[in-house]
């Protein structure tokens, strides 16, 4: 098997395997074949962690995009921690988009999530720039309940026209969700997954609608998408299994509700026969 297929494989069961353990199932998947490690950590979405900025007390998301070496920037007060002198950092003008960026997403989460963390980082490319939009939602463990939504939105601004007045936006977001429940009654149950899904749209930059604005409505929706995906494909599938192997009918009814149900359905056959 060619270094490609085994990749595909490898992406593709981890895109099977619960959310929650990516960390661990990815440590076993490199074990197994660690000449795909670097493939493996660079298309792999592992769940966001939690730091505290030191300066203001204030917490943040680390991931790849904010890291250089063994030290991660913070979005408030834009150092590294461990310390780093040479560390990569937005320029001045990005800067001050970076700050109003983090403003403005932090309401966001707060409107959407009311608890949570959330981080926004951007950096510079040649014609326009880039940035990543972090939101982290833990559960509080209450009513023996667990859960985690973790969600990447990677996008990509190329400014166009005189004075970048249009801008052309390439949005990749990736959602986790899992949820784990312990109840005496039921026992132990677990539901995850993750979705990606991307979007692109070429949009007007004025006063009234600037970067921060357009990049918010598209995140917003695609949240708003993926949320119902997810509420469909994972937890609707969910009710449907458990509601066939589960009943509060005793099998006797059930079973003379099936023999009316075969009874019924060849009497209307019957009658719509044209005879002869």
């Amino acid at each position: 098997m060619s270094a490609d297929q085994q990749l595909d494989c490898a992406l593709d069961l981890m895109r099977r395997l619960p959310p929650q353990q990516i960390e661990k199932n990815l440590s076993d998947l490199i074990d197994l074949v660690p000449n795909l490690c670097e493939d493996l950590l660079s298309s792999v979405d592992q769940p966001l962690k939690v730091a505290k900025d030191k300066e203001n007390g204030r917490d943040y998301l680390l991931c790849d995009y904010n890291r250089d070496g063994d030290s991660y920037r913070s979005p408030w007060s834009n150092k590294y921690d461990p310390p780093l002198s040479d560390g990569a950092v937005p320029s001045d003008r990005l800067r001050r988009l970076e700050i109003e960026a983090n403003d403005a997403f932090d309401q966001y989460r707060e409107m959407y999530y009311e608890t949570g963390v959330s981080s926004v980082y951007l950096w510079d490319l040649d014609h326009g720039f880039a940035g990543v939009i972090l939101i982290k939602k833990s559960g509080d463990g209450s009513k023996k309940i667990k859960g985690c939504w973790d969600s990447i939105h990677v996008v990509e601004v190329s400014e166009r026209g005189s004075g970048g007045r249009q801008a052309h936006y390439k949005l990749t977001s990736t959602a986790m969700l899992w949820l784990q429940t312990h109840k005496d009654g039921s026992g132990m149950m677990n539901l995850g997954g993750s979705l990606t899904r991307q979007a692109d749209q070429e949009l007007p930059v004025t006063t009234a609608s600037p970067h921060i604005a357009n990049i918010g409505r598209m995140i917003e929706d695609m949240e708003t998408k993926i949320r119902s995906t997810l509420n469909e494909i994972y937890f609707s599938k969910t009710k449907d299994v458990v509601n066939d192997l589960r009943t509060v009918q005793g099998l006797d009814s059930k079973s003379q509700q099936l023999a009316l149900k075969n009874e019924l359905a060849s009497a209307l056959s019957r009658r719509a026969t044209p005879k002869s």
